[in-house]
């Protein structure tokens, strides 16, 4: 069974505290992105929850967390009866792992310890060989189903050419057995390099938004209280200039609360840009009444996002995990097959 259009394969990793980084960051993006493509392109739109433990998390919360990012694809608007979007959880292929371990033996030490993100990731603590070693599972989640495409981060960019790597080193050694993912560079063109806006932390605008901050106060989760990321907002850090701009280097609280603002309602249907944002606000003096500006439609935001999640319909969820997890295993179980006769596992 092979895909009857080209595969684009994209997923977040499994997680309860999704904040507004992660939203309109990764999982917003995504979801219009397989609205827009899926007449030419069959979308893969996996949860990576083997990904979840290549470092510590508390595992008794896992499996929710699984099924929570369904959900929250659910509710930011992901088509489930759409049959060019296939949603399915990593572990309930279990090619992956098998592949996984297939490509390690054709993957060698020093390419794997050049990956910076693990020495970025590792120096801070005691690493696992599951997260020294995750960019081959990555390379297997790819070449499983003969992905072309593969939105990537910049922090990712090295894991898809390592992907690309052992796919031409397999296919030189055994002939063709993968197809091949495009280069950094024309996955780039295809999706946009940078598009997006990338929220930053309210209380250290120079950092992004992370569920890692300690005080939680410059974070904005979707499960907050609306009345509690009110008063987030309005303690957000701004600066002494006195005059609303967007200006990240000089501004970069006023300037992260502009893009916010941006965000929020281009969610709400409305069609407007950064630059329309800022130009309405530019020279406010008064840092108060426009953050309570941003605070109120942040506050709305959520309470309307977390009404569209408290009504999505779980069963369906469940019928569409079921559904693509048997149609992904057929295909990723050919490729697999394929595999195991090319380095004499099968006759």
């Amino acid at each position: 069974m092979k895909p009857s259009k080209p595969v684009i394969l994209t997923g977040v990793r499994a997680n309860n505290n999704i904040h507004i980084g992660n939203y309109f960051g990764a999982i917003l993006p995504i979801i219009n992105m397989a609205k827009r493509r899926s007449d030419e392109y069959d979308i893969n739109l996996f949860i990576p929850d083997l990904h979840s433990f290549t470092t510590p998390i508390d595992h008794s919360k896992l499996y929710d967390s699984t099924l929570n990012n369904a959900r929250v694809y659910t509710a930011a608007g992901l088509p489930l009866d759409n049959p060019s979007v296939h949603l399915y959880r990593q572990s309930y292929v279990p090619a992956h792992s098998e592949l996984a371990w297939i490509l390690d033996c054709f993957t060698g030490f020093g390419e794997m310890s050049r990956m910076t993100q693990f020495k970025d990731k590792g120096s801070k603590g005691d690493a696992s060989v599951g997260l020294f070693n995750y960019p081959v599972l990555m390379a297997a989640d790819i070449l499983l189903y003969g992905a072309t495409y593969v939105p990537v981060g910049d922090d990712q960019t090295q894991h898809l050419e390592l992907t690309r790597d052992i796919a031409e080193r397999m296919n030189r050694k055994f002939g063709d057995l993968f197809i091949v993912p495009k280069p950094v560079i024309q996955q780039h063109q295809f999706f946009g390099k940078g598009q997006g806006l990338r929220i930053k932390d309210l209380v250290n605008p120079a950092k992004k938004m992370s569920k890692s901050d300690e005080s939680g106060k410059g974070v904005i989760f979707l499960s907050d209280d609306p009345k509690s990321a009110h008063k987030k907002i309005m303690g957000a850090t701004t600066d002494s200039i006195g005059k609303v701009q967007y200006d990240k280097e000089n501004q970069p609280g006023i300037s992260n609360l502009l893009e916010i603002l941006t965000l929020v309602r281009q969610d709400a249907g409305r069609e407007v840009t950064l630059e329309q944002t800022a130009n309405e606000y530019f020279g406010m003096d008064r840092y108060g009444d426009f953050k309570r500006i941003v605070a109120d439609e942040v506050a709305e935001f959520l309470e309307n996002f977390q009404n569209r999640l408290a009504a999505v319909d779980e069963q369906a969820i469940e019928e569409k995990l079921a559904s693509s997890e048997k149609d992904m295993n057929v295909v990723a179980n050919e490729t697999l097959y394929r595999v195991q006769k090319a380095v004499g596992l099968r006759k």
